[in-house]
């Protein structure tokens, strides 16, 4: 009997070790990172030297929106571009598309999180740097097939109601 048991209480403490490594992984549960870290994360994920790319990005994006301004916006990101427009599912193709809808896509709350992202709290991963809760995701995209100078851009914009 004594041998029975003590297979599971060793099952059973895996368990609660590996659960609670989960959540202190999760992106909610880190704290800030160091920039260097940051640095090392996108390289490792999105390309060498990446960082650089990406750390202008998040300052022009800040920037253009804080002056709300959409060609500076159109211009960071890669398209088409998959958006909910009106509660629809819409493709913007080009930047003058994406101008004209603007105010639609870049809505005061997704404003918020653009303007309240730190670089030190991006959160990376093999899809790129994220912005918030997903709102925004900074990408690097192929432009050949070595891809070792990926694009960087922004791939995603989406609303809290949009991820549900």
């Amino acid at each position: 009997m004594r041998l029975r048991t003590q297979p599971k209480v060793l099952l059973i403490l895996t368990c609660l070790l590996v659960s609670h490594a989960l959540a202190q992984s999760s992106p909610a549960a880190q704290p800030p990172n160091d920039p260097p870290s940051v640095d090392k994360s996108i390289d490792a994920m999105i390309g060498d030297n990446a960082h650089t790319q990406v750390r202008q990005l998040v300052t022009d994006l800040q920037q253009a929106v804080a002056a709300r301004n959409p060609a500076a916006v159109a211009a960071l990101i890669h398209y088409p571009i998959r958006i909910k427009l009106h509660g629809k599912p819409t493709e913007i193709n080009t930047p003058k598309s994406f101008i004209k809808n603007y105010d639609n896509i870049i809505t005061p709350d997704i404003a918020a999180v653009i303007q309240n992202q730190k670089y030190d709290s991006l959160f990376i991963n093999y899809q790129g740097a994220m912005f918030g809760d997903g709102e925004v995701w900074i990408t690097g995209f192929c432009t050949d097939n070595t891809c070792k100078h990926p694009d960087i851009k922004i791939g995603t914009i989406q609303s809290a109601t949009a991820k549900k």
